[in-house]
């Protein structure tokens, strides 16, 4: 058995190998939680997540998210939850406080177009981010939180 460095065929990126298979790679696959009520944005971040490789369930509701999480309505536990801040029944600040009743350490990334919205988050232990927020760094900012949350389980 080579390591990659020894293997003369392993590219170790992923790449086909010059005999033309692709070479395997190792993923943990993550599940995620997106709450937007806007369904054409939530849409277009679950697409770029789901080519990112991971699974993501999509809720225009917050209420109905909420209800969800505290039931495991899931069939794999949710590594992260990505909500809005502006939402019709509760803004993104008063979602965060309810799941922490009940979740207290879930990784939550917060995505809203009010830079003066961040302040209602202080104390909720949440990551914020402004819209419009590029692919690159949505994928970026969720694996960081991922990789972050992994790390203090170990």
């Amino acid at each position: 058995m080579y390591t990659d460095a020894e293997n003369p065929r392993a590219s170790g990126d992923g790449s086909l190998h010059p005999t033309g298979t692709p070479e395997p790679r190792e993923r943990m696959t993550h599940t995620l939680l997106l709450i937007d009520d806007n369904a054409i944005q939530a849409a277009t971040r679950q697409t770029i997540l789901k080519r990112a490789g991971y699974v993501v369930f999509a809720v225009l509701n917050p209420e109905r998210a909420l209800e969800q999480l505290r039931n495991n309505d899931y069939p794999d536990p949710i590594d992260l939850v990505i909500t809005d801040h502006i939402m019709p029944g509760m803004n993104g600040a008063e979602f965060v406080t309810r799941l922490r009743e009940f979740s207290p350490e879930m990784p939550v990334l917060v995505i809203s177009g009010l830079a003066e919205a961040e302040d209602e988050y202080s104390a909720l232990g949440v990551d914020f981010r402004m819209k419009p927020l590029l692919p690159q760094n949505l994928i970026s900012t969720v694996q960081a939180l991922i990789e972050a949350r992994s790390s203090t389980r170990i």
